[in-house]
């Protein structure tokens, strides 16, 4: 795909920086091919980064179901890996959100793949430019609104949407014969949440979605959407982490703080050991304005 349009994907999804603290750049060699990297969950189930957000690689009997695509130009990455541990065609691929960091190479895969995301999601890409015209195509068509089951037995994918939290449309997908979850960016790493309003991110709502998430029984591994695998013990922090954030939020507007002002005094509290502030999508300003629009605080 054309550099024009890789770089309009990232100008869309708020130029995000993969520089930023706790999340993984992409593996490129000096003007050479993208190499993404292999790490096996289990047997059948298998994590890949680099390009953008992790994907996941489920092998089943019919063959493999991708959860999301990185960005534009990874495709033959994500194949090249994939080929690496199977010779079973990919079937299936489900978009977590709408950002194109996690669906960015949809196109590469062509027609003949199923794509999947919550309705919400669907409706924000079909927003996106990358998407427009023939391009369409590769928006998924086949949508659910709080649940929806892939498979069956031990080939079995759960979706779970719970409320907004990055987006409007974050989809938490469940492998339930190998307990394990695949997170999205609703919990992309220990950093300070990235709420994208334009997409119907929420920073009141996410501590909610992310408990909800965590109650889910019989999880042991959670691929988050950019940092290494992590444990549902920090989903459940996570959530926690906040929640707190909230209230500290509602602490500065009581106090009759502007957005900038709590911006500049905003510090991870000591309790959250190896926490960071992301400066994805505008960063803790971002995040402060967002809490202070949705709890009826005037931009200042």
């Amino acid at each position: 795909m054309r550099r024009g349009i890789v770089l309009g994907v990232l100008l869309a999804i708020g130029g995000l920086s993969l520089a930023a603290a706790g999340f993984q750049a992409p593996a490129r060699g000096p003007q050479g091919p993208n190499v993404a990297e292999i790490e096996k969950v289990n047997d059948r189930l298998y994590m890949i980064t680099g390009g953008g957000g992790n994907t996941a690689a489920f092998i089943t009997d019919n063959g493999v179901v991708l959860v999301d695509t990185k960005l534009a130009g990874w495709g033959q990455a994500i194949l090249d890996k994939v080929k690496s541990v199977t010779n079973k065609p990919i079937t299936t691929i489900i978009n977590t959100h709408t950002h194109g960091d996690h669906n960015g190479s949809n196109e590469f895969f062509g027609t003949t793949v199923e794509y999947v995301a919550h309705a919400n999601t669907k409706a924000n890409m079909q927003k996106m430019d990358a998407f427009k015209g023939d391009k369409s195509a590769f928006i998924p068509k086949k949508t659910f609104k709080d649940k929806l089951s892939l498979g069956t037995g031990s080939d079995r994918i759960d979706l779970y949407y719970f409320g907004r939290a990055h987006t409007n449309g974050d989809a938490f997908v469940v492998f339930w014969a190998l307990r394990v979850m695949h997170a999205g960016d609703a919990f992309a790493g220990k950093t300070t949440p990235i709420i994208d309003p334009n997409n119907g991110g929420s920073a009141v709502d996410y501590a909610n979605t992310l408990a909800k998430a965590a109650s889910i029984k019989n999880i042991d591994t959670i691929i988050t959407g950019h940092s290494p695998m992590m444990k549902p013990a920090d989903l459940r922090e996570y959530a926690t982490f906040n929640s707190d954030f909230v209230t500290w939020v509602r602490g500065e507007i009581k106090a009759g703080k502007s957005v900038d002002a709590a911006a500049a005094e905003y510090k991870i509290p000591d309790r959250y050991k190896g926490y960071s502030v992301s400066t994805f999508l505008g960063g803790i300003k971002n995040n402060i304005q967002v809490a202070y629009n949705e709890l009826g605080k005037k931009k200042k």
